[in-house]
């Protein structure tokens, strides 16, 4: 098998044991692969973000890929997004990651999550999320911030601000205090 074909199943392998980690739901590496749309959705990105850095004349493939991935799991990666291994998306639908969104290792992020912009213009405008952060069903994070790692951002909370790490941020808009950092 080709190294990058190789490359890329392992991946795929390493995103079905994170699925079965994280979910306590998923019972087989099977079920996940066929029913899982965070899965696929990653999946996808995968594809369209090489596409994305390959060439410039390759980007529009990307968008259109990209975007009939949205409609069959309702979920939307923009291909020039970064993200890193082991990232699973549970429940996954209305789930949007911006363009120059950077998302590290080990992120849990659940259902109608997003990383989204607060500006236009082509520059740095969506967030920048660490390693081992978990972001709750509903959350809402903006603008070309960055959360720390560890970090731990509670359901349908809205964050503008930057986020140090090991911190629990809640509510509309989240806030941190040193009471709020993680032991």
């Amino acid at each position: 098998m080709p190294s990058l074909l190789k490359r890329a199943w392992l991946r795929m392998q390493e995103d079905l044991e994170t699925a079965l980690r994280e979910d306590p739901a998923a019972t087989s590496k099977w079920l996940v692969a066929l029913t899982y749309p965070g899965v696929h959705a990653v999946w996808t990105y995968r594809f369209c973000h090489k596409l994305w850095v390959t060439s410039p004349v390759l980007r529009p493939t990307a968008r259109i890929i990209s975007q009939l991935s949205r409609f069959f799991t309702g979920i939307e990666i923009h291909p020039g997004a970064k993200i890193g291994r082991r990232f699973f998306i549970d429940h996954g639908m209305g789930v949007v990651i911006g363009e120059t969104a950077e998302i590290g290792e080990d992120v849990l992020m659940y259902h109608q999550v997003t990383l989204g912009g607060r500006s236009r213009g082509h520059f740095k405008r969506h967030p920048t999320i660490g390693n081992r952060v978990l972001i709750g069903a509903g959350a809402k994070v903006i603008g070309p911030i960055t959360i720390g790692d560890d970090t731990k951002i509670g359901a349908n909370a809205l964050v503008v601000t930057n986020v140090p790490p090991k911190s629990i941020v809640t509510g509309i808009a989240a806030n941190t205090s040193e009471a709020d950092i993680i032991a």
